[in-house]
Formats: structure tokens, sequence, C-alpha cells
């Protein structure tokens, strides 16, 4: 079976998809305590022989990690994980690599340096690609991570792929990356979902998955915020956000809907499109948050985490550990909704990692490989 290496795991939605995908995961690395609670759950359950690691990736020597996992150098065949994104996020303060979580993404060249992995995968937001690099140059970051890989003697490709063209309900772009040791042009995988409009191919592909379909099936949600059920799906909407909600309209936001009071639109600003934001049975998904929760198209009341993990592609036999956080209230780590919103949606790491096993099977045929 071929072997990988999870970094900042997170919730796990990679690690479903590069498992499904045939790899067997010998270590993550997570520093969140809520996060590593899902990934022990999970391990637990499926007896994985996975070591996990919470720590900060920083105090992580690849030296030893190497030893406790009786491999060498090149041994590895994937390395992979999506490092934080707020100081790239077009969303955030962009610190770029002035933000000590911006030089996490540099972690991938330090483990290369010792693992010599034959392949690299890395996801990022669009942001990585016009990030200042320490010279204030813009995309300087993402040119400093390029030479430093190809300097380990990796040959190195991106892409910007977008989660609904793989079958997730959700529009939801981000940077990939793919480093290779074979001196061999990786394909990205192609889009298998697109738009109703855009069936312009000989061989139609599927409509996009909207939310409503990702969401059919699911009963009413738990009210009982002392008893969090198993599976996640619990209403923990405060009174103030239900009242706020309502009367906006299917697919709409808080602050374009001038005909309510201005006393409920408060302070909000026509460009608070996505905060009281309904989302809408009939079409994907926006890209899920951290920093608000979307509402249920037609219920005054937030998208449970079971919802999201839904509409982000997880199955239902996943099940999320930590605390479920209302709009006002406040989690020191990452609370079920940011585990599933700062996560690869599984769809998209399964087709990422289903090409890359094809990638390393073509190579071992042709001998390619140093």
């Amino acid at each position: 079976m071929l072997s990988a290496l999870s970094l900042f795991s997170g919730a796990g939605g990679m690690d479903i998809g590069v498992r499904q995908a045939g790899f067997e995961i010998l270590a993550d690395i997570e520093i969140d305590p809520y996060c590593c609670q899902t990934l022990r759950s999970v391990m637990d359950r499926d007896n994985l022989r996975t070591l996990l690691l919470e720590k900060d990736i920083k105090q992580v020597d690849p030296c030893h990690l190497m030893r406790d996992l009786n491999i060498q150098p090149g041994d590895l065949d994937l390395l992979f994980g999506g490092s934080p994104c707020q100081s790239f996020s077009q969303a955030g303060k962009r610190g770029s690599l002035d933000d000590e979580r911006g030089l996490l993404l540099f972690e991938f060249v330090r483990f290369a340096k010792y693992f010599q992995p034959k392949v690299i995968a890395i996801e990022q937001v669009k942001g990585i690609l016009k990030a200042p690099g320490k010279s204030g140059k813009n995309g300087g970051a993402f040119q400093s991570l390029k030479d430093q890989l190809e300097e380990l003697g990796y040959c190195f490709r991106q892409q910007i792929l977008n989660s609904a063209d793989y079958g997730v309900a959700q529009v939801r772009e981000r940077v990939f990356i793919v480093a290779t040791k074979a001196k061999h042009n990786f394909s990205f995988p192609l889009q298998t979902h697109s738009k109703f409009d855009s069936q312009l191919s000989l061989f139609p592909l599927n409509h996009y998955v909207t939310v409503g379909q990702a969401l059919k099936g699911l009963d009413s949600p738990s009210n009982d915020k002392g008893n969090l059920p198993k599976n996640s799906h619990i209403d923990i909407t405060p009174a103030g956000d239900r009242r706020r909600i309502q009367g906006v309209s299917e697919g709409s936001f808080l602050a374009g809907e001038l005909h309510l009071p201005a006393s409920q639109r408060g302070k909000l600003t026509k460009k608070d499109t996505t905060k009281f934001r309904r989302l809408s049975f009939s079409e994907p998904s926006l890209t899920l948050r951290c920093g608000e929760i979307f509402f249920h198209p037609v219920e005054d009341r937030y998208l449970t985490p079971r919802e999201y993990m839904r509409i982000h592609g997880y199955p239902d036999t996943y099940l999320l550990k930590g605390p479920v956080r209302g709009r006002s209230g406040r989690v020191r780590y990452l609370d079920q909704h940011r585990q599933v919103a700062n996560s690869v949606p599984p769809p998209v790491a399964y087709a990422i990692a289903k090409e890359i096993d094809k990638f390393l099977a073509s190579m071992q045929k042709t001998d390619k490989y140093f």
C-alpha cells in the first residue's frame, strides 16, 4: 500500500480522500486539541494504525519521526496537507510571511528535505499567489516556496480547483500544489461536474450538486444544547439571531433586504454579503467560512455542523468532536463549524490523491524515479 504523511491534519477532511484513494497515512500532525479528538475517534472506530502527534509542528523532528515510523528517506510516497491560511486569506489581515502562521507553509520544505517523498500535495487559499515575500514583492511567498522545492529536485505544478467541479455542494476555489520527484508532468484531475448552463462538451458533465441535494434526508436538528448528539446535528442559534434572520429570503442576506426595518439590519452595510446569509436550496453553497455561520435556506436558524459536513462532502459516518459555538460565543480552539470550514472537502482530496496514485503507478512502470 502507498504511504502518506499528513501535516496540519485538522479535522481530517484531506485524510479521508487520501485514504479513499488507497494510501495508508502513517502519521497525522495537528496542534488543535478538538481536531485531535476528532482524529482519535476516527482512528479508534476504524482501527487505524496512524500515529497522531498532537503538538506544534515546529517542535516535530523529522529525523525522529522517520525513525519512529521505521522508514528511510525516499520511502514515503506522499507528503500532504494545508497549512493555516489566515496570513494569505483575502478575508484576513494578510500578514503573509510577517505572520508566523504564514511561515508554517515552509514546514513542507523542512519535512521534504528529510523524508524526500515522491510527491508533495499542498492546499492553500488563492491569496498565496499574490502574497508578498520577505522583500515585499507581490507573489514572493509563493515563488519562494516554488524555488525551495525545486532546489530539492521537485517539479512544481499548481492549479486553482473549484470544489463544486468535483461533486461538492459548495463553490470553493483553492490553490493546489503538486510537486513530484519524477521529471514528468503531473495532471490535475478533470472536473466531473459543471453549471447547468455550461454543458458544451460532447460528453456532458454532471450538474453541480445543490444545497438541497446535499441536505436531503436529514431530520430536524436537536435543540438540546446540553446533550450534543453524536452526529452534531444540533441547532444552537441564539434568539436574537433568529429574530434578525426573519424575513430574509432564500439565497439572500440581511443587508440586502431593504424592505426590513433599519433596526433589524443594524450596522450592516451592502458589503456584508456573508453576514446573516441564507443559502439557497437550488444552488451550491457559498464557501463555508470560519467567521460566520450561514443560515438554513428557509428556517430561521444556523446550519448545523452536520449540515456543514454534508455541504463539504463528509460521509455521515464521520463524527466531529469538540464544542459547537454560537455566533457570539467564544471558543479558544476550533469549534465544529470551523473544523469543517478549515478543512479540504474530502471529494476534492480524493480526486487529487487518485491522480497521484495513477502518477506513481505510471512512474513505477517507466522506472523514472531518480
